[in-house]
């Protein structure tokens, strides 16, 4: 499998996302289209999607800016565009360890303005 890429939608913007080649992003692939709410945790969105998984060889507790994780305990897609509420100074800490699927591409100050609630889609981008 090639990397591929999506397109998130949110209420009022487009962003792409870059999908590894992992088992997890396999199963996010194969579950697409997904349509979910958004949730805010400090600097990050995450949402629930129907995939079953475990952490992988990927799994992070410290992520990068513009990393999509995918978080067995929600289960849940997580967007990273800077610090939650539990990072400390120069670091981005998602609530507990995360596999690394993808990296979000583009404007991520965008991601600022998404509300609680929002609906988010994500499906192949043609």
């Amino acid at each position: 499998m090639a990397s591929k890429k999506i397109k998130i939608t949110f209420e009022n913007f487009s962003i792409t996302g870059l999908l590894h080649e992992t088992s997890t992003a396999e199963k996010i692939l194969k579950a697409l289209p997904i349509k979910s709410k958004a949730n805010l945790w400090g600097d990050e969105i995450y949402f629930s999607v129907n995939i079953d998984d475990k952490l992988d060889e990927t799994a992070k507790e410290e992520v990068n800016e513009g990393d999509i994780g995918f978080w067995p305990e929600g289960p849940a897609l997580c967007f990273f565009f800077g610090p939650t509420p539990i990072s400390p100074p120069g670091k981005i800490l998602p609530a507990s360890a995360v596999n690394i699927v993808g990296k979000l591409e583009g404007d991520l100050s965008q991601l600022r303005t998404v509300k609680n609630a929002e609906t988010i889609r994500i499906e192949l981008e043609e």
